[in-house]
């Protein structure tokens, strides 16, 4: 039997980062069948062209997973594919969260021949079992224990991932850069033949429970680990494919918290350390968590280089009351400081529209940013996902303006009424912190606030930032490349320039001078 994995794209941004279920149900696919993936946010597809290629490759079976802002997107590509002959199966949290939706339950159309709930790592081999023999049932839930919770797959004993030998094309970064953008990064000094960030996992679950986020309701509140050397050997495989491809990988630890368990974390990066699997990676992890400076050496020797910061708001209350309060903003510049000093950066992530914003919101949050460390900002609305305790609280309370919000899919836009902030000021708070965090102006600030610290750092941030401004402004089109280097190229300048003379002194650098065999034994052996 053919089967096509599809992610929809996510109706933000071109995401190069591939989404790790597809190759996870991939591995986990009975032997006899054929997998075929394909990404809609590298890779995108209209309806009629994705139908065209399930008939082209006579693909039997599709499955679909889908996070809440593509569930509309996900439907409409569902609805293309059964009409095209195959069938289909949906997942992933918001399936779980409403599943009476894809199956026409609830009144709308139906979308899903079948769904799977819950983490289909148990359930995925007998899906496609079932659909070979054509008696695919409608509901696959994971097994039950006594007190009717799902049964968590453990992860002790984790599928093998073939990344050497995975066909990543459509992933590839350095491919998808309009050429002129290809040229500027070389003569900037990075000369990677293809670049990739790859989606990986060392843990499952978060027992925080924030009211707004879906974590803990769809992975549960007990945290599940890999092995410290199957995750190590996984890096390594990595690794010895960048290498082969004279590229860059980058690895993105998915975990919804890579160091919830600080004492295993430690020992999961000493191992990478030990063992030389050490390689430029992102993690995502709890500010609260960071203050352990033995960890923050670990992260930085292993080859950590941004984490991911879910901050939300600088406002204390308004913390507390999404029962975020574990984040203290008085802690947040001296850690974000403490990061910097190692060569680590922040992608910090802002929630605006919370019931204690007032307008001026954005003019706050900045003018205290400026006293940070330069990092990654991002910024979004407060969004109420159903099943969430923050979803079940706005209805009760008649505040939902949007109750299917996902359902007519608007980015950056207010699904319901703040109690401090009118609905159009939020939206406009947003704007006014993007455009400012992603100016020119600003990004010539942030390389300037890191002069002292090594070029490849600030070549890295100057990068990034525009990476980073694409999931709010658009810029794949040639036109809004070349507007976007016009504008920063007083900072495009200096660092070509730099660049070039860091590559020329690296060059005519004379070799290091060759020790007596005996003193070299001698040093190594201190």
């Amino acid at each position: 039997m053919k089967i096509l994995l599809y992610n929809p794209d996510n109706g933000v941004t071109r995401n190069f980062m591939p989404h790790l279920w597809m190759f996870l149900l991939q591995s986990l696919t009975p032997p006899g069948h054929k997998v075929f993936l394909i990404d809609g946010n590298a890779q995108p597809m209209t309806e009629a062209e994705l139908g065209e290629y399930v008939r082209a490759n006579n693909i039997q079976l599709a499955g679909i997973g889908a996070m809440t802002r593509m569930a509309a997107r996900a439907y409409r590509m569902a609805d293309a594919i059964r009409a095209a002959g195959a069938k289909v199966v949906m997942g992933g949290p918001h399936v779980t969260e409403v599943p009476d939706e894809p199956l026409g339950r609830d009144g709308s159309p139906r979308h899903a021949d079948a769904i799977a709930l819950g983490e289909a790592d148990d359930t995925w081999a007998q899906i496609v079992e079932d659909a070979a023999r054509g008696q695919l049932r409608e509901v696959y839930m994971p097994a039950l224990d006594a007190a009717g919770k799902d049964i968590k797959p453990p992860l002790s004993e984790y599928p093998h991932i073939p990344w050497e030998t995975l066909d990543l094309k459509q992933f590839d970064l350095i491919g998808h850069l309009p050429s002129p953008v290809r040229s500027v990064i070389k003569r900037a000094g990075l000369s990677w033949e293809s670049l990739y960030v790859v989606p990986m996992e060392s843990g499952r679950g978060c027992p925080y429970g924030c009211d707004f986020c879906t974590v803990t309701g769809f992975f549960g509140d007990s945290i599940r680990f890999r092995t410290n050397e199957s995750v190590v050997d996984e890096l390594l495989r990595i690794k010895g494919r960048a290498e082969r491809e004279k590229g860059k990988i980058f690895v993105f630890f998915i975990d919804d918290n890579f160091a919830i368990n600080v004492k295993r974390t430690k020992s999961l990066l000493r191992e990478m350390i030990d063992r030389g699997a050490t390689l430029p990676w992102v993690g995502q992890i709890s500010i609260n968590l960071l203050r352990d400076e033995e960890l923050l050496d670990l992260i930085a020797a292993s080859g950590g280089r941004w984490i991911f910061i879910g901050l939300e708001s600088i406002d204390k209350a308004n913390l507390d009351a999404v029962h975020k309060g574990f984040n203290k903003p008085s802690e947040y510049a001296g850690i974000l400081q403490k990061l910097a000093d190692r060569g680590l950066y922040a992608i910090t992530s802002f929630i605006f529209g919370m019931d204690g914003d007032t307008p001026g919101v954005a003019q706050r949050t900045l003018e205290t940013m400026d006293t940070w460390p330069p990092g990654l900002p991002v910024f979004g609305l407060m969004t109420p996902y159903p099943a969430t305790p923050l979803y079940d609280r706005l209805r009760d309370e008649g505040r939902l303006t949007r109750p299917k919000h996902w359902l007519d899919f608007r980015p950056f836009r207010m699904a319901y009424t703040p109690s401090g902030i009118g609905i159009e000021d939020a939206e406009k708070e947003v704007r006014e912190a993007w455009e400012r965090s992603y100016s020119a102006e600003a990004i010539s600030k942030a390389l300037a606030n890191i002069a002292h610290r090594p070029f490849h750092e600030r070549a890295t941030l100057f990068f990034t930032r525009f990476a980073f401004r694409g999931i709010y402004f658009p810029q794949l089109r040639v036109r809004d490349w070349l507007k976007v280097l016009f504008d920063n190229r007083a900072s495009l300048i200096s660092l070509i320039r730099e660049g070039f003379m860091a590559h020329r002194n690296h060059r005519n650098k004379p070799p290091a001078e060759t020790k007596p065999e005996a003193e070299v034994e001698t040093t190594l052996s201190r």
